[in-house]
């Protein structure tokens, strides 16, 4: 990870990043702003244009992100691009989990770490519905003991023949939910992952009607 580069980045693409997004950011509570320790990202996925878009939501942090080994391989260029950035690859078809070691680690220096649980962009007939989660965050979040961060954004940006000017990327960012205080002694390990996640992906939906008023 080269902090030059991620800097660079984000210096240059001020002007370009307002062009392409145009967002607006609303908060469940604006404390979260101010949160100061480690915390886990957790976002629902439209396109490649939602990672951007995050980092430019919380400008003043350095976030590390799990990238599939589909995307993080594509080429060499954007290979070495993205573990600059301080991506993390993320290989689903094999055992290796070193991935979970890295952002465990990060996330215990108090930094801020991103993942899409729904692991997968959507096929065209999907788009609008959040597709199922994969707990692998419940499981990060409470090894790292760090708060999850709930994002939901539109989707609204890039080059579409659909987007309209007026059109705009608007992200709601919900509270930091400690996912330690949703389990309970009465549900065994895999009845307390089920159940916290089907809270966080019913927290995002909420999120998502927020959008919508």
């Amino acid at each position: 990870m080269s902090r030059i580069l991620i800097w660079f980045v984000k210096i240059t693409s001020i002007l370009p990043q307002y062009i392409v997004y145009r967002k607006k950011v609303y908060y469940v509570n604006k404390k979260v702003k101010k949160y100061k320790g480690g915390a886990l990202l957790v976002s629902n996925h439209t396109s490649i244009y939602d990672y951007p878009l995050i980092l430019f939501t919380f400008y003043w942090k350095t976030i590390r992100t799990l990238i599939a080994k589909e995307v993080y391989n594509r080429n060499r260029i954007l290979s070495l691009f993205l573990k600059g950035m301080g991506g993390i690859k993320v290989d689903r078809q094999s055992y290796d989990f070193t991935f979970t070691t890295k952002m465990i680690k990060w996330l215990k220096k108090k930094k801020y770490g991103l993942i899409f649980p729904e692991s997968r962009l959507p096929y065209p007939h999907e788009r609008g519905d959040l597709l199922e989660f994969k707990p692998s965050y419940i499981y990060l979040a409470l090894e790292a003991g760090v708060p999850i961060i709930p994002i939901y954004t539109n989707g609204v940006y890039g080059p579409s023949k659909r987007r309209k000017l007026k059109d705009r990327a608007r992200i709601v960012v919900g509270e930091a939910i400690d996912l330690r205080d949703l389990l309970s002694d009465e549900r065994n390990e895999k009845e307390n992952i089920e159940w916290i996640n089907n809270y966080v992906k019913q927290y995002m939906i909420d999120l998502a009607l927020t959008l919508k008023k």
